[in-house]
């Protein structure tokens, strides 16, 4: 059975076996000391799960594109900031999609060649663009002020770098506003429906014969697959409109940007890259037709539900007759659950001190987290298997993002990430990814170098 020829009477087997498989990476976790007492939260990357998406992604793209098409599945850096997982997508055929200056270095330390890295930033400072062009780097302009810096760096030193415009189809938004990218008043790209908008984009690409990309960036969390692809098709029907006034094929790739909705609420996987392509051959055939070489951006949906933040359990109380278990994953690890819990809820499951899944009947209880403010909590009135002091709270899907987009409310340190994976006898073996942040430098990075910096400023 190929990985697009998915059974779905199997789904919920290979749902179960993910649960077992996390069950499994917990226990060992635990009892290698990767989660203890003097490191009471990690993060664990299951890799071979991360390695059956990047398939799944490009099986999905290679079951309907024309044979040839170059295609390039860049993985979205901001979704999971951590060299060894670039550099192990990267073995998996994926490049890189950056926005900042520290996301591009953290690609070139993966390994990850220019050829294979797109810049996106809303942002770039004149330096950015010209390293980009040195480079090779693909560059997606976000506005009329950018593409002007651009056509300065080109006249001044010609570059092969693939160019292209950034364009906002303005289609609508999705359940969580902040996420919505192609809104009428979104931030990104050129708002395509106002006034004159269509006619100066055709006009740009006509007087740039160097400007040959299109990109549209329409997906992500809560946005329906139907409104992603009426994004995709408005991207492809305006490159079919400026390639026919330009009376050639100057547009020749469509960075179709934006990732894939997750489940946070099971195990399952859904909706899958398939579905998401065979919705989009049967709405715009003509992006699979060969036309068009084609750019993709995935990053929460290959990564999140492959990891787990583990956290022990500090403490067990209670508050108005609710228990509340005190544990060390909070919104340093959890910003975005924490601060819009509604959006972005998360599973949890509870272990015992050894790491093995608590039983027991439900009790509804808070699980906060180690920030010193309220609402610190990553679930609230949750019925699980009661916590006690020593046990530990797992937050499931939380592969990408939260790994590596950590908060330093609290100056609390970074905590140690794991990948692991299973060997031919069923043993599990972990690798470091990142080491945990230590004290010291957590206090250099705070400015420890100059402690008395201020001393000679202001009244004396």
């Amino acid at each position: 059975m190929s990985l697009t020829d998915r059974d779905p009477a199997r789904e919920p087997d290979r749902d179960r076996e993910r649960g077992r498989e996390r069950d499994r990476a917990v226990r060992a976790a635990v009892a290698r000391g990767l989660v203890g007492p003097d490191q009471p939260v990690a993060g664990l990357l299951d890799v071979d799960g991360a390695r059956r998406s990047a398939a799944e992604l490009r099986a999905a793209f290679e079951e309907f594109v024309a044979p040839g098409t170059p295609v390039l599945h860049a993985f979205a850096v901001k979704a999971a900031s951590l060299v060894p997982v670039l550099r192990l997508l990267a073995r998996e055929g994926l490049g890189c999609e950056v926005a900042s200056p520290g996301e591009l270095a953290l690609a070139r330390a993966a390994g990850v060649p220019a050829a294979r890295t797109v810049l996106d930033s809303p942002a770039k400072t004149p330096a950015e663009l010209r390293e980009a062009l040195a480079l090779g780097i693909a560059v997606n302009a976000d506005n009329p002020e950018e593409l002007a810096r651009l056509d300065a760096l080109m006249a001044a030193a010609p570059s092969a770098a693939p160019l292209g415009l950034r364009v906002n189809p303005q289609i609508g938004g999705g359940t969580i506003g902040a996420m919505s990218t192609a809104t009428d008043t979104s931030k990104f790209g050129i708002a395509l429906r106002d006034e004159g908008a269509r006619e100066w984009v055709v006009r740009a690409f006509l007087d740039r014969p160097w400007l040959t990309r299109l990109h549209a960036h329409v997906g992500s969390q809560g946005m329906p697959l139907e409104l992603m692809a009426a994004g995709v098709l408005a991207t492809f029907e305006l490159a079919e409109e400026i390639n026919a006034k330009a009376g050639r094929r100057q547009i020749d790739t469509l960075d179709i940007g934006g990732g894939l909705p997750v489940n946070f609420s099971s195990d399952a996987v859904t909706p899958t890259y398939r579905t998401y392509v065979a919705l989009l051959h049967s709405l715009v055939p003509g992006l699979f037709s060969g036309r068009y070489g084609l750019v993709t951006e995935f990053g929460r949906s290959l990564l999140a539900k492959h990891g787990t933040i583990l956290a022990r359990v500090e403490y067990a109380k209670s508050a108005g007759g609710r228990p509340i278990a005190v544990t060390h994953a909070g919104a340093q690890v959890a910003t975005r659950t924490v601060f819009v819990p509604d959006a972005w809820p998360l599973r949890v499951a509870a272990y015992d001190a050894e790491g093995r899944p608590k039983t027991g009947e439900p009790v509804a209880q808070d699980v906060a987290g180690p920030c010193c403010f309220a609402g610190d909590l990553v679930a609230e009135n949750r019925p699980l298997p009661r916590l006690e002091s020593g046990d530990h709270a797992a937050l499931l899907d939380t592969g990408a993002y939260y790994f590596s987009t950590h908060f330093a409310y609290n100056s609390l340190p970074r905590p140690g990430i794991y990948g692991y994976a299973a060997d031919p006898d069923g043993t599990l073996r972990f690798a470091t990814v990142r080491t945990p942040q230590t004290l010291e430098e957590l206090t250099a990075e705070s400015g420890a170098a100059h402690t008395d910096a201020l001393d000679g400023l202001g009244e004396r």
